[in-house]
Order: C-alpha cells, then structure tokens, then sequence
C-alpha cells in the first residue's frame, strides 16, 4: 500500500514546480525573442560595416598604382575584429583586406546579400557597376555567446526563486490549511470515547462536506452505543431485584427441605441465580467502563485506592495469598474516578484469584514510574488464546467458573482512560503464570 503524503507538501512542491515551469517557458520565449532580434541587430551592423568600408576601400584601390598585388589592412593594436573582409574584383581576386582575414572562411563564389556557412554570417554588396565586391563576415560564436549571457543572466535568478518560492508556498498553503490543521489535531486529540460533534469553524467548502459527515456518523454512533449501554445498564438493574429476590426465596425453601434430591436441585438453582446475579453486575461494570464518568474533576492518589481495595480483597478471601509492593511515602495523583479504578482493580484481582493455582499467591506492585502489575501462577495460555482474552465472554480456562467478562470490562476502563494494558504468560521471570500490566504513567498529574 502507498504511504500516505502530506497535501501540504504536495501542494508546496506543486506550486513551485509550476512557477519554475512557467519561468522557463517564459525563458524560452524571451531568449527565442531575443535571439531573433539580436540576429536582426547583427546583420543590420554586418550591413552597416560593408556599407561604410565600401567608399573607403574604392578610393583605396582606385589610387593603388599596381592592383595586381593585393594589400593587407593592418591593424595599429593587436586585437580581435569582430569584423573581418575581403575586396575583390569580378573575377574574385583579392583586392583588399582586413588585417587578421583568411580568405578560406570567405565564400569562393560571390553571392549577393546576406549567407552563412558553419562558422561565420556573410553580406556582400559590390561597387561601380559591379566591378568591385566586398564581403563582410562576423563569427557566429559572438552571436552564440551574447545568446549564452543572455540565458546566464535570465536563468540565475531561478536558483534562488526556486527555494523562496518553496518557502513562500508553504507558507502560504499552511496558512491556508490552518484551520484543516485545527480539525485534524481535535480529531487526534480525542479519546475514544468522545464522540462527541467536531467543530467545523473556518474548514473550506471541499473539506466541511467530509466534516459534516463525520459528525454525522460520531452522532449515529453515539446514539447507538447510548442505546446499547442503557438497554445493558437498564437490564441489568432491573435484573437485580427479581434475581435477589428469587435467591431469598430459595434460600428460604432449602432451609424448609430436608436433604435430598430436592435440597441438592435447590442447591443448583441458589448456584444458578447467584451466576446471574454476578452476571447482572458484571453487566452494569461493563456499561459504566463504556460509558462516560471514567475520569472525574478532583485528583486521587491510585496508591491509597489501591490499598484499600487489596486489604479489601484480602478479607473476602481469607485463603488467599495476596502480596503488595508500593512505593514508600509516594502519592500517585490521577484523575482517574474512584469507582472506574476500583472496578478495574477488582476485575483484574477476580481473573488472578480465579485463574491462579489456589496455593500461589497473587502478586501485586506499582512501580514508581506508574505501572501496575498483577501477576499469578497458573498454565502458559497460548498466543492464539492471549490475544483474545480484551474480548467479551472469552476465558482461557473454561474449566474455572465465570463469564469471561473481566478482563473485557478493565480493558474498556483503561481505554477510556486512556492508559495502556499488556497481557503476558508466561509471567516476567517466571516460566509459567500470567501477568497484567496498567501504564498509567501517561495519566497521572
């Protein structure tokens, strides 16, 4: 799949590759203007020069006594001439010339006007009834190279357009995308269960037709999880009166039954309603942990929540090993709720206390970086099975009474909360048990 790019560096680059295209079209056109112009230009001294030179080089050759010998121009400084000639007469022989003139480069027939070979551009006009002819010739390579400047001096400027023009883009289509950059950060900035509308102030028209129907869909959304966590919670609730009441019930027969097949069925019954029961409060845990109210206005040290709810534990189980490992004369402030947190602390002891080997005990720490850990002794659960446990009604011991709602309800909390949960097994340090560990580090205040 193509990683995705960022529409801002796209349009910045975008924007500046199309101004440096149309600066070299327009280069183009300016040199291929120019160029058509200068050639006008050198013609027209090219021209110019034959005509001036024309008069002078007559009276030169009119007043030569032998004009069987031909003479040479010379130059008063040695330099270049950006014009060389030639002087001849009908049948082509070499009158007069500049000083630095090879008649090879000249054309060997006499061709009126203007003519060019691969080096030089010519012109050849005559005098006294076509008698005398001259021809004027210029190196190309001047032409060339007045090109060449020209181009130099249009073009350098592009090298440092090209990364103004970058900055200036992005700059601009940042500017411009300031408030798409404000909807994306809200956005990001949610956790999971804010679902509430996303503001859509200042959002150009190709982008608030997405924004409106995102809204639309939070809004579908929470209106079906609300649905869903009332009917839970509703259900639940109105669960726990029939279903206390039917367990006083039979536990007002079994005590008017003498023991026997009956009694025993009661037993099963009493067994039964009590499941229903923890299934009804499992229930209510589960549309709290989904719903709103994790997080609460005041701060509370997690250590002294913590506490009590393992001394609590501890008395509820009397045969079980519980240990705890907390940092001395450190207060963990969080504003995490208190009924959230212990919800979660409970559902994480009740999986360790009901998966554990009964003779191991259940290990618990919170180190001072803010991690809670909560250990117990029991069979390595397989991978296939570890990654499936944060899901509802799944146990990795079927054989061990219970709904497999536990761990789905603590991993809802910390979501919500917006703290991470990592299952291990075996345990760290350990070649067997399962180990739970909450980050709240990310949370705590």
């Amino acid at each position: 799949m193509k990683a995705p790019q960022s529409l801002q560096k796209t349009l910045g680059v975008g924007l500046t590759a199309g101004v440096t295209l149309l600066w070299m079209l327009a280069l183009l056109g300016a040199l291929y203007v120019s160029q058509n112009k200068l050639n006008e230009l050198f013609d027209s001294t090219l021209a110019e020069t034959a005509h001036r030179i024309m008069p002078l080089a007559v009276v030169e050759i009119i007043n030569r006594e032998n004009l069987d010998q031909p003479q040479q121009i010379m130059s008063f400084e040695a330099h270049d001439k950006q014009f060389i000639y030639l002087v001849r007469d009908a049948l082509g022989r070499i009158l007069l010339q500049s000083h630095n003139a090879d008649p090879s480069i000249f054309n060997q027939t006499l061709v009126k006007g203007f003519s060019s070979s691969k080096t030089h551009r010519f012109y050849r006009t005559s005098a006294i009834q076509n008698t005398l002819h001259i021809e004027v010739a210029q190196p190309l390579i001047d032409r060339r190279e007045a090109i060449t400047q020209m181009a130099i001096t249009l073009l350098w400027p592009l090298i440092l357009i090209i990364p103004l023009c970058f900055i200036g883009s992005l700059a601009f289509v940042r500017y411009s995308f300031r408030y798409v950059i404000a909807y994306r950060d809200e956005v990001e900035s949610r956790g999971s269960s804010d679902l509430s509308p996303v503001k859509m102030d200042g959002l150009p028209t190709e982008i608030i037709t997405i924004a409106e129907s995102v809204n639309n869909l939070l809004d579908r959304l929470r209106r079906a999880l609300d649905s869903e966590r009332s009917f839970t919670a509703n259900s639940a609730h109105e669960l726990r009166t029939p279903i206390a009441t039917a367990l006083a019930q039979i536990q007002r027969l079994q005590q008017k039954v003498s023991a026997g097949p009956i009694k025993d069925s009661m037993v099963k019954i009493e067994t039964t309603i009590r499941g229903l029961s923890g299934l009804s409060e499992k229930l209510m845990q589960l549309a709290k942990a989904e719903g709103g109210g994790l997080l609460s206005t005041e701060r509370h040290d997690l250590i002294s929540l913590l506490s009590m709810i393992v001394d609590d534990t501890r008395r509820s189980n009397p045969g079980k090993i519980i240990t705890l490992a907390i940092p001395q004369n450190e207060a963990f402030m969080s504003v995490i709720d208190p009924d959230a947190f212990a919800i979660l602390i409970r559902n994480l002891l009740d999986n360790a206390i009901k998966h554990g080997i009964s003779n191991q005990p259940v290990e618990i720490s919170f180190s001072s970086k803010g991690v809670l850990s909560i250990a117990n002794a029991a069979s390595v659960i397989p991978v296939e099975t570890l990654t499936q446990l944060r899901q509802r009604f799944v146990r990795s011991n079927l054989s061990v009474q219970g709904m497999g709602l536990g761990l789905a309800i603590a991993d809802a909390i910390v979501t919500g909360v917006g703290a991470t949960m990592t299952f291990s097994s075996p345990a760290a340090g350990r070649v067997d048990g399962f180990e739970v560990e909450v980050d709240f580090s990310m949370i705590l205040k």
